[in-house]
């Protein structure tokens, strides 16, 4: 089997530094073949490079980890084997139970060099017994939803009226109203039947004050009101369409939120 190769994301170069001197110490062989500091490079760098293990610090700026880890679930290239996740974390015993749960390597700041050792064994025993694509995708996925379901969400008021400002005018746009929102650079697209809005928001800070009940999240860029669809149509490379009442747009589910749309 070729070398092994992992791309390290961590934004404080003084740790980022660490683990790859007690990687080197520990496995030779292991090429890291990219490191970066933010969520959105570590992405955009996976996905270009393909290495086989990642490292990925849970807080970054631009993305956290595990929306590093869910943009690879989403965009990972059919027939490619899914790469080994490692989360590097700051977050307290109880917050770790939702890794341990979910069957994820995970490493815990400041990093401990045995603690370490022993990871750098799970992933060469890991490497060496890696089962097909398409089952270690499922795996993956299933893992990360877990992940992302446990993950500690701030307790912020539900949204009643969005705030939609142009210019000097502000339009009022009741939540109920609102089919979907959609991620555009820096806003968020908010989409009615009638009109679209843009607001100078981010869907991680939108989230939290949306009722996960009406609105479901469908991609880790999108957020639909989930009486406004119609129809779930599921392609071949498992992903699903959606088609929403009131409005021609087709909306695409990623393979991480797929599971949600089943027959009864």
């Amino acid at each position: 089997m070729n070398a092994a190769r992992c791309l390290i994301a961590e934004d404080e170069p003084l740790l980022a530094a660490g683990l790859r001197a007690d990687l080197a110490a520990l496995w030779p062989e292991l090429q890291v073949v990219a490191q970066v500091g933010d969520g959105l490079q570590a992405a955009e760098q996976a996905l270009a490079l393909q290495p086989e293990i990642c490292f990925f610090d849970i807080r970054m700026p631009g993305a956290t980890g595990l929306e590093a880890a869910q943009a690879l679930a989403e965009d990972w290239a059919e027939g490619t084997p899914f790469p080994l996740i490692v989360f590097v974390t700051a977050y307290d015993d109880h917050a770790l139970e939702a890794f341990e749960a979910q069957a994820v390597d995970y490493l815990v700041k400041p990093v401990d060099r045995t603690r370490l050792a022993g990871c750098v064994a799970r992933l060469k025993a890991r490497l060496a017994a890696r089962v097909p694509q398409g089952e270690g995708l499922a795996q993956a996925l299933a893992q990360l939803r877990g992940l992302l379901q446990a993950a500690p969400a701030a307790a912020e008021p539900r949204l009643e009226v969005i705030q939609a400002q142009v210019g000097s005018l502000v339009h009022l746009v009741p939540v109920n109203e609102v089919l979907y929102f959609e991620a555009a650079d820096k806003y968020v697209r908010v989409v009615t039947a009638e009109r679209e809005h843009l607001i100078r928001l981010s869907l991680r800070e939108l989230l939290p004050r949306l009722d996960p009940a009406l609105f479901w999240q469908v991609h880790r860029g999108t957020v639909v009101q989930a009486k406004s669809i119609a129809t779930a149509k599921r392609e071949e490379s498992g992903k699903v369409t959606l088609t929403l009442r009131g409005r021609d747009d087709k909306l695409t589910v990623s393979r991480l939120y797929a599971h949600l749309f089943k027959g009864m």
